[in-house]
């Protein structure tokens, strides 16, 4: 087992291709061992890409999705479970529909918490990402992500919960991704200007009302030379990714130059930790010794 553990908790496949992906293919690249926990199968999803819209596609479409996880995981090098916790769709209509029973988003999130206690205890990961309290965005499954994850981290911790589920293992590090905010998605937006090229971000910016959610970044990691494992991971999920759709509007060159990192809140920490961070692993990398000597036995 790698030195160094990084788990990233994520609702749906797809997710980990799209929040996040260049850092872990950077730590993948580094040496650390990164394993993906995906909580539901994505079976009430939609299918956003046009050339994927078909009967077929529709009628097989859990088992599609699982096909694209094992591809998207193969490009970035990771490990992948599944939690098994079923899709709640997103919601639509005013007002909004009720959520179809027996749905993640409607799961007692200290009870969906089990099977990843499970994983934490063996694969035992210093760090942790998820999602914030508002799951990134607004989608029940994330929010509940969410929720699962603090429940297990603490949970994994005690060794007095679930003690059939492992030797208790307590996470030194948990963050929220932070991709989708306003500094990063202005500074895209203004380089896409500069080259006299439309920018997909006029209107979401236009309509913006949350100026303090970018102030809680406290840990930006420097990746864009993996964003193209990022882009290949991500066009793995054909049935969620339109390649000519608004993911692919800013060409890889300009994000690279423009925000080449990507972001996090550092939520807790037991290690001291230094803000701003430019490392998820900063306090838990082995001290490297000037000595050439260390480490010798005589």
């Amino acid at each position: 087992m790698s030195e160094l553990r990084l788990m990233a908790v994520h609702a749906h496949p797809d997710d980990e291709s799209s929040k996040g992906a260049a850092t872990t293919a950077k730590y993948v690249a580094e040496g650390a061992e990164v394993m993906v926990a995906t909580c539901t199968g994505g079976e009430r999803g939609s299918v956003l890409n046009p050339k994927m819209d078909h009967p077929e596609v529709w009628k097989d479409i859990a088992a599609i999705r699982h096909l694209e996880m094992d591809h998207a995981r193969d490009i970035l090098g990771i490990d992948q479970r599944w939690l098994g916790y079923i899709d709640s769709g997103l919601p639509e209509g005013d007002p909004l529909p009720p959520l179809p029973e027996g749905c993640f988003g409607l799961m007692d999130p200290d009870v969906a918490a089990k099977p990843l206690v499970r994983l934490i205890r063996e694969f035992r990961p210093q760090v942790v990402t998820t999602y914030d309290e508002k799951g990134g965005y607004p989608h029940p499954d994330h929010i509940m992500c969410h929720r699962v994850t603090m429940a297990a981290v603490q949970q994994a911790a005690d060794p007095n919960v679930h003690p059939s589920l492992g030797p208790a293992w307590a996470v030194s590090k948990l963050y929220y991704q932070m991709g989708f905010h306003r500094l990063r998605l202005s500074a895209l937006d203004a380089a896409m200007h500069e080259k006299g090229l439309t920018s997909p971000y006029v209107d979401r910016l236009s309509k913006w009302e949350d100026f303090e959610y970018e102030k809680r970044i406290t840990t930006r990691i420097q990746c864009g030379d993996f964003f193209p494992v990022r882009d290949a991971a991500l066009l793995a999920h054909a049935t969620q990714i339109d390649p000519d759709g608004p993911w692919f509007a800013v060409p890889t060159a300009v994000q690279q130059k423009a925000w080449p990192t990507e972001d996090f809140e550092l939520v807790f920490s037991t290690v001291s930790a230094t803000i701003p961070e430019d490392d998820l692993f900063a306090g838990l990398r082995a001290p490297v010794s000037d000595d050439p000597t260390d480490g010798w036995t005589i």
